[in-house]
């Protein structure tokens, strides 16, 4: 790997590079080991949104498809089968990070039915069949951070199973996510597993933020207001860090890590900014902090490698102002509990159409290919 480019020196700083993207023509084509070799990239999320996008377009799953439809599968079966041979075989391609950390990164994400967001059986069980059929250590199951959603993500980790918890908005519910980790910790530890093979990260949402908390600035219209416009995404992230750091400096979790436990690392999701007045790298130069992943679409990561100028840490030192900017779009009339609860709401809503988008796409090349 280079040491000179803003990669290199992301990583450098502490922030593992992870893609938020996955296709089996990313996988055969060597693109994936080209972003490792050259980008960085040491892990992979998916979602189902990605997994659409990769099934619409291009030959790459035409073979599978086919079998699958001379061997009778359905459509719940096949997307099962075709997911995870995906996500297991970029598993396998990031073994080698993996052995290099000690687990720490080279993990592949793949998430529970987002259907199953509200139903904590089903998706613990969803979790179980993910975690059995990929088969492989560096995997994480991606649950959502839903009210059903937390004794899931407690009842996965509590049975050894890593996890990727997925859609988190508000810094209240991050702490209740901190609190599942940690009492599924508990659980595994009263059940003999061995801890330091449990591994979760928590996905603290950044542009999504951004994007409804300006549309309600614009509205408000004062001077104060826009003032604020692209600051919200930022703050919320570098407060959800300090929370990390003092949960984590707490007793009940420093007894887990003493006794072999893994921290529950922070990482930046929707770090894609959709507001072409902000630069294009702000949800990354902007969020420098050891020990966090930034999860990245292409075009973001190639935004980075090309102009982005890491300068360290840019998270620990501003804090006190990160409080101010909330404290600030509370006088300015956005409310915050709104707009966080709506964002988790239209985030399930939104991964439901694309997982329905995505059951409609293999029905159909399934019917072909009978």
């Amino acid at each position: 790997m280079s040491t000179t480019t803003p990669t290199a020196a992301l990583s450098q700083a502490g922030v593992s590079i992870w893609l938020d993207d996955l296709s089996r023509e990313r996988i055969t084509s060597g693109g994936l080991e080209r972003l490792i070799a050259e980008r960085d990239v040491v892990g992979v999320t998916t979602n189902p949104t990605i997994f659409a996008g990769a099934l619409a377009k291009g030959d790459a799953y035409r073979e599978q498809v086919a079998a699958l439809a001379a061997d009778g599968a359905d459509v719940d079966r096949a997307v099962f089968e075709i997911t995870t041979d995906d996500v297991r075989d970029a598993a396998d391609h990031f073994r080698p990070v993996y052995d290099r950390t000690d687990g720490y990164d080279g993990r592949v994400s793949i998430e529970v039915s987002p259907d199953l967001a509200n139903e904590t059986d089903a998706t613990i069980a969803e979790a179980h069949r993910l975690w059995d059929k990929v088969d492989r250590p560096n995997v994480m199951i991606k649950i959502p951070a839903t009210r059903a959603g937390l004794p899931a993500i407690t009842a996965a980790i509590g049975a050894g199973i890593s996890v990727n918890v997925t859609l988190i908005f508000s810094l209240d519910r991050y702490r209740e996510v901190i609190d599942a980790y940690l009492t599924g910790l508990e659980q595994a530890k009263a059940a003999g597993i061995d801890l330091s093979t449990i591994h979760s990260v928590a996905s603290f949402f950044v542009s999504r933020v951004d994007t409804e908390i300006d549309k309600r600035l614009e509205a408000i219209g004062s001077p104060e207001a826009i003032a604020l416009k692209g600051r919200a995404g930022v703050a919320n992230a570098r407060l959800a860090y300090e929370l990390y750091l003092q949960q984590f400096a707490a007793p009940r979790a420093v007894a887990l890590l003493d006794a072999g436990a893994n921290r529950q690392r922070p990482l930046w999701a929707s770090t894609g900014v959709k507001d072409p007045a902000l630069p294009d790298t702000l949800y990354v130069t902007e969020l420098v902090a050891h020990g966090v992943v930034n999860t990245m679409p292409e075009k973001t990561l190639e935004a980075t490698f090309d102009h982005g100028v890491i300068e360290g840490d840019t998270v620990t030192g501003a804090f006190a102002e990160a409080g101010r900017v909330l404290d600030a779009l509370a006088s300015a009339g956005v409310d915050y509990d709104d707009v966080t609860e709506l964002l988790e709401r239209e985030g399930v809503d939104k991964f439901v159409v694309s997982w329905n988008e995505l059951l409609d796409t293999v029905r159909a090349a399934l019917e072909a290919a009978r």
